[in-house]
């Protein structure tokens, strides 16, 4: 098994991709004075307000905060990991990628897997356009309707109805049975019996490539094409590989993507055809799941690209469910959901064919939120007028609604549940509160791995960050004199602490900020934003230095405000029991805000509290 990346070869990949050069890869870029600009990729703009700094290496949009390093621009618009992004960057720059443990054997492998099934992808093509195998199911896509361009641009295939379709072609090419096995194709035989240690997965089935964001082929999604057959399964897929991962695989995300960043909205499927119908359509931002059911991974890999989703699934009981409960992964995920409502015996396939992509976008324009969606399905179901089913409905609505992270988002959608369940608003939010998990304690060592954005960042810890990110050895006073736990926002903490550590050890503060970083890239973007801020005023006796000094005394009050507001209120409701030690601690934090107003007067008591008194 591979390790993790050389550190050493993570700096040379940076130093040898200019941002600049990279962005512009995608994206043209005009200069502006000393900056960079373009309109921003990853949101609608009119107006450009994508900023790129070659000095800094970093990127910015001040329209809807994206932002980075080479690292993250590729990440976000590719919709990769760290890791895929690096060794993109790797290959592009001509890096041999090399690690800290364990060598590359593992990639060599994944490699290998690559090529075979690509390999394997042309041979179900060939299959599938030549001879009388393929003849069935030729005449299974005229039925319906696929034309010949979209066949082959999906590299739709064909696996004859043999046990040994695969196995007799790698004989004649340079992989192995066990290759065939590692990748999902063939299946290892338990009967002692058989004439073969191996038997083929798919046989007798329209074969869907699957592929990963790059659009390399990672699996198979095999159809049968003659209904009753004998193994009963309508789809067969490739299971879990070193590749193929299902709950993290989207279908057609790599065509979908330019479309998906372009509108901003996904029309998510259930399967391979109604997402290929689609796309003939005109509607190339359709993708679906890949053999389960939506999930966290599928949702974050959607919000990459886009800020809402439009779920179009079959109208029958099992639709229904399954479009309700996709719509809370990813209304938990941020992302803005709607369903769209297909008459009885529908799928998007049958709707576009016989009706025509007009009709299909009078339907996404109907839509209805997820939550109209699940009360009208409710009401369908049950009497949610009555005493019993009126608390059910709320119940059912409000677990759709309770762990929507945007503040924003669960206000507007707990009025709409409000309205139509005809229930007082303050009555389901007393329920939502009592429903909501306890928050759990941040604490200085998770700071950096949950990086949770407050809906109002205090200015002066936006400050304090942009002052050690422009000069990260002052991070060095803010590490011994103000307690970590006193700054309220966690990414502002982890930012000065990976700017601190980038002093230390002479490293560059981009390369710290990406070990420490989430899966959003949320430490980036803010390290970004700090970065591209105006340059504060200077003059007179103003310094970084000095800044940092007044913040930190500024942040250190703000906390002994608070600790002896609360000594005060504790003194007001003693009810005449007075405590005489809450007197002396007033005092004592009167007595230390006084010295906290000038950093010569306060360096003492910084002094003890760094000893711990």
């Amino acid at each position: 098994m591979a390790g993790i990346i050389s550190k050493r070869v993570l700096e040379e990949i940076r130093l040898r991709n200019n941002v600049l050069d990279v962005v512009s890869s995608y994206i043209p870029v005009q200069r502006v004075g000393s900056t960079f600009k373009t309109l921003c990729p990853f949101h609608k703009e009119k107006t450009p307000s994508f900023n790129v700094n070659q000095e800094r290496q970093i990127y910015h949009c001040f329209g809807c905060g994206a932002g980075g390093d080479v690292f993250g621009f590729v990440m976000k618009y590719e919709g990769v990991d760290f890791v895929t992004a690096a060794k993109m960057l790797a290959s592009r720059a001509g890096i041999k990628i090399e690690y800290d443990e364990g060598g590359d054997r593992d990639d060599n492998d994944k490699a290998a897997l690559f090529t075979l099934l690509d390999e394997v992808t042309h041979l179900y093509q060939d299959l599938l356009h030549t001879g009388e195998a393929g003849k069935a199911a030729r005449d299974y896509l005229k039925t319906r309707d696929i034309p010949e361009e979209f066949v082959k641009e999906f590299q739709i295939g064909y696996a004859p109805d043999a046990w040994d379709t695969v196995l007799n072609w790698v004989r004649t090419h340079k992989h192995t049975t066990d290759q065939l096995e590692a990748a999902g194709l063939v299946i290892r035989s338990t009967k002692p019996e058989s004439r073969s240690a191996h038997y083929d997965r798919f046989r007798g089935r329209l074969m869907f490539p699957i592929q990963d964001s790059q659009g390399r082929v990672i699996g198979f999604s095999g159809r049968v094409i003659i209904s009753g057959d004998k193994e009963g399964a309508k789809y067969v897929n490739t299971p879990d590989t070193a590749l193929f991962h299902k709950s993290q695989v989207l279908y057609a995300l790599h065509r979908a993507r330019h479309d998906l960043v372009e509108k901003r909205v996904a029309i998510i499927c259930e399967g391979q055809i109604d997402v290929l119908r689609c796309h003939i359509g005109g509607f190339k931002n359709a993708v679906a799941a890949q053999g389960t059911a939506f999930t966290e991974q599928h949702a974050r890999i959607i919000k990459r690209f886009v800020d809402s989703v439009l779920l179009v699934f079959d109208s029958d009981k099992a639709g229904q469910d399954a479009a309700i409960k996709a719509s809370k992964v990813f209304m938990q995920a941020g992302l803005a959901s709607r369903v769209v409502k297909l008459p009885a015996g529908d799928d998007p396939d049958s709707f576009i064919r016989t009706k025509g992509p007009t009709a299909f976008q009078t339907l996404l324009n109907e839509s209805l939120s997820s939550i109209e969606f699940q009360v009208q399905v409710l009401e369908s179901r049950e009497d949610i007028r009555s005493e019993v089913g009126l608390m059910r409905a709320a119940k059912a609505i409000l677990q759709s609604i309770v762990e929507t992270p945007n503040a924003v988002q669960r206000a507007a959608l707990l009025k709409e549940a409000a309205g139509l369940l005809g229930l007082p608003m303050s009555a389901l939010d007393q329920e939502l509160r009592n429903m909501a998990p306890k928050p759990t304690v941040t604490t200085p060592e998770t700071a950096a791995k949950k990086l949770v954005r407050p809906a109002e960042r205090r200015p002066e810890e936006l400050h304090l960050a942009e002052h050690i990110i422009a000069e990260p050895a002052l991070g060095t006073l803010v590490e011994k004199y103000l307690p970590s736990a006193m700054i309220s926002d966690p990414a502002c903490a982890a930012l000065i602490s990976a700017a601190a550590e980038a002093a230390r050890t002479k490293r560059n503060v981009m390369s710290i900020v990406a070990e420490r970083d989430d899966t959003e890239g949320s430490l980036a973007q803010l390290a970004a934003e700090v970065q591209m801020a105006p340059a504060r005023a200077g003059g007179g006796e103003f310094t970084r230095e000095n800044a940092v000094k007044g913040l930190i005394l500024w942040i250190i009050g703000e906390e002994f405000k608070k600790r002896r507001s609360g000594l005060e209120h504790e003194l007001q409701s003693s009810n005449g029991k007075v405590d005489e030690s809450l007197f002396m601690r007033i005092a004592q934090y009167t007595t230390d805000l006084k010295l906290l107003k000038q950093w010569h007067t306060a360096l003492p008591l910084l002094e003890l509290n760094q000893h711990g008194h």
